[in-house]
């Protein structure tokens, strides 16, 4: 029986000479069929672990499966797609030539190759250039070959490294329409980057990796599940009486916000702010908007890399002279 999941993982770990822990037990599950997104600061692990999937590093320890097969079954990397965060392609070689190269790494039939170098060119925007020797390339042409090469073996999972790395907003647009596309064609799309906006826009989960080990998992909305608030703005000559007659009413969970002139109030129930949106107006006080306000992928990011007892960021994943730390 065909599993759910496209990657399960459990218990992943990779120390470095004895000492340097990159990867701390990490335990993850990407379904079939969805865009996935990891994301981290810098030396949190991301890369290591996309390389421990396509066995480019060998971990210190993996359990679990990629496509239904243990990881690094050899015969089921071909049915994966692979864009390395600094890829590099011969200079000397043209952009059709590079995706032939590849879809004969993958041992694609050359009559369908054939086909696909002019579909996925056309797909990533780059048929003019086909015959243009890779020299010549911008970083962010180079970047759509790139993404076309890892499509080339028409693979059922997609792992891309940071696949708008160097790309203009043009560019991050139209690599964004192609990871859709490739949901909609049923495909599992599993990606890097540290845009986080880019990821907030695609992807169906995400997870958060800090010093080797996932932080949190899950949609936006459930990570967020109990952090929505409701947001009254009014005058700012009426923010301090406001926050006091709110304060009253709700007894605890009224803030002001960083906007200006904005209130928090710290609930989701429609009903339990009636009464104060009814006192504000009995006071005379205009309420210029109420909106609902549920943290962003950038507010759930910081919240993480964070330390709450130094208010500094994480140092990177690869930790010295220290365990492995149990996750939560």
């Amino acid at each position: 029986m065909t599993s759910e999941h496209a990657i399960e993982l459990s218990h992943v770990a990779k120390t470095y000479r004895g000492k340097v822990h990159a990867l701390r037990g990490v335990d993850m599950r990407v379904a079939r069929g969805e865009v996935f997104g990891l994301l981290g600061p810098n030396g949190a692990g991301k890369s290591t672990l996309v390389k421990i999937l396509m066995t480019v590093i060998r971990p210190t320890r993996c359990e679990g499966s990629m496509l239904g097969h243990r990881i690094g079954h050899k015969p089921t990397l071909g049915r994966v797609g692979y864009l390395p965060e600094h890829h590099q392609f011969p200079d000397y070689l043209t952009g059709a030539q590079v995706l032939h190269y590849f879809g004969a790494l993958a041992k694609t039939p050359r009559r369908v190759r054939k086909k696909r170098v002019g579909e996925l060119l056309d797909l990533v925007g780059m048929t003019r250039w086909r015959s243009k020797k890779l020299g010549s390339y911008s970083k962010g042409m180079r970047q759509r070959i790139g993404v076309a090469q890892a499509l080339i073996n028409d693979p059922e999972l997609v792992l891309l490294d940071e696949p708008t790395d160097g790309v203009d907003p043009v560019g991050r647009r139209d690599i964004r329409a192609i990871i859709a596309r490739l949901r909609d064609d049923g495909k599992t799309v599993f990606l890097n980057s540290h845009l986080l906006s880019e990821l907030e826009m695609v992807c169906d989960r995400v997870a958060i990796l800090v010093q080797g080990q996932i932080h949190q998992q899950g949609t936006i909305d459930e990570l967020t599940a109990d952090q929505h608030r409701y947001l009254i703005q009014v005058g700012a000559s009426d923010l301090e009486r406001s926050e006091q007659i709110a304060g009253a009413i709700m007894a605890e969970g009224v803030s002001r916000g960083e906007e200006t002139s904005t209130l928090v109030l710290d609930t989701t129930d429609a009903e339990r702010i009636q009464p104060v949106i009814d006192a504000l107006r009995g006071a005379s006080i205009t309420i210029e908007a109420i909106r609902t306000h549920r943290p962003s992928l950038e507010d759930l990011f910081m919240r993480a890399v964070i330390d709450p007892e130094t208010g500094k960021e994480h140092g990177p994943g690869a930790a010295e002279n220290t365990r492995p730390r149990v996750q939560a």
